[in-house]
């Protein structure tokens, strides 16, 4: 075991980057899940001697605990929990119908409507949860109408992915890219809410405009829509006001980080460990989303071996010499890579493989330099969802439940409206990034 060690260490970045990119293809290629090939990975990077599984003085640098990032992980599962408690009183739902009603049961006033409370939502909540909420929604209301679903369906995707972009919350890249450039919250409401809200208006005229002839349905259907009775989906009214409460002081906290300095992860425990007191924790641990987190520890193992090896600053040398220390060509490549990548692998891996790698560069070039780099990963990889079926984890939900109703979303249907939506979703965040940072 010893020569094996010593064999690997000789050649440590070639043995972590080929675990690393033998997990990536195993986790694009979809046949075994993503969260067994994490812990494969990990066990096998810890198995090899890549990081050191005891804790010592001598090796403290390379003891794999300490580069799981727990910042991370502490926020996905309090957020989870806090989701879903609130989730199961009936109150999102109840807004959605509310929203609905205000439509007066026309078809793009419905789109719109939708759009708009799926981009907000997933800015506070997970993508996944958010999609999940509004699916029953949008498939009740296109039966009232008697009009095809899809439409309604791919724009919610779209806003789900967009909206997701604005917040530190809103999609697990941006948690990543939080920590490890210690971010806040409202770092990311004051840099991205802008070119979200920009994208998000340029995104939903377009799909109205692309659908027009679908959204057509006569008045005494979409009377019907304008009267959905809503009395009584709060199922909980206890559970709604103590849960709406506890979310909106969990939100501000996270908006008052800046002054409080109480970190985010710690606000959202908080949250979640209160409104544990009212439940069965058996009956809502269960609901968490434990293959992501175990995805997440297995993965920070993963890339830890690779960071170790010296493999994220080869990379970050060599972005540099590519670019010749241009922060302008460094920024787009960035971009438009990360966009065009989250398209076609999971952009949680991917976030995780850049954000020590911009870390290091930061080393080398300060943080004034790597300012544009961080908001041009977080507008590629969260943006870049929207390109394919398999880009973003609401994207396969989505459609695979489209499918059990009886509507089908092939994935060359769903590409034709994707890379148009991802290419002008890029282009408005190059010219953003280049005005507010590089010009």
């Amino acid at each position: 075991m010893e020569h094996l060690h010593e064999l690997v260490s000789q050649n440590a970045v070639m043995v972590s980057t080929i675990i690393l990119i033998v997990a990536y293809i195993f986790i694009a290629w979809e046949k075994i899940s993503k969260v067994t090939i994490a812990l494969l990975g990990g066990s096998l990077t810890l198995f090899l001697g890549l990081l050191a599984t005891e804790k010592t003085h001598e090796n403290l640098a390379q003891y794999f605990i300490s580069f799981v990032d727990f910042n991370v992980i502490f926020l996905l599962v309090s957020m989870m929990i806090v989701v879903h408690i609130a989730a199961q009183s009936g109150m999102f739902t109840w807004l959605a119908n509310e929203i609905l009603k205000k439509t007066k049961g026309k078809p793009k006033m419905v789109l719109v409507a939708l759009a708009v409370f799926t981009a907000v939502a997933s800015a506070f909540l997970d993508n996944v949860t958010t999609v999940i909420l509004v699916m029953p929604i949008t498939f009740a209301a296109c039966k009232l109408l008697d009009i095809n679903p899809i439409p309604f369906l791919i724009t919610e995707i779209f806003c789900s992915n967009i909206g997701g972009t604005a917040t530190l919350i809103g999609d697990p890249p941006n948690i990543i890219i939080g920590s490890a450039a210690g971010l806040s919250f409202m770092d990311f409401v004051r840099e991205l809410t802008l070119p979200v809200c920009f994208i998000m208006l340029v995104v939903v005229t377009l799909m109205v405009f692309i659908y027009r002839k679908d959204l057509k349905s006569s008045p005494e259907k979409m009377e019907l829509v304008s009267k959905i009775d809503n009395s009584g989906t709060i199922t909980d009214k206890k559970l709604a006001i103590r849960a709406g409460i506890v979310l909106g002081l969990v939100v501000l906290g996270f908006v008052t980080h800046d002054i409080t300095h109480i970190p985010t992860f710690l606000v959202a425990m908080m949250g979640a460990a209160f409104l544990m007191i009212f439940e069965k924790p058996e009956k809502i641990l269960v609901e968490v989303e434990w293959n992501t987190i175990f995805f997440f520890v297995g993965l920070f193992i993963i890339i830890g071996g690779f960071e170790h090896a010296g493999g994220i600053e080869i990379m970050a040398n060599w972005l540099l010499e590519v670019t010749k220390g241009s922060q302008e060509a460094t920024s787009m490549l960035i971009l438009w890579a990360s966009g065009i990548l989250s398209g076609i692998i999971d952009n949680i891996p991917y976030t995780a493989t850049m954000a020590p790698m911009i870390a290091s560069i930061e080393t080398i070039k300060g943080t004034d330099y790597v300012t544009p780099l961080w908001w041009s990963l977080a507008l590629g990889a969260c943006l870049g969802g929207n390109m394919t079926m398999i880009g973003a984890a609401a994207n396969v939900i989505v459609t695979e439940n489209a499918h059990k109703a009886g509507h089908k979303i092939s994935f060359m249907y769903f590409l034709k409206y994707g890379i148009i939506v991802t290419m002008i979703s890029l282009a408005i965040s190059t010219v953003y990034v280049y005005l507010r940072y590089l010009k």
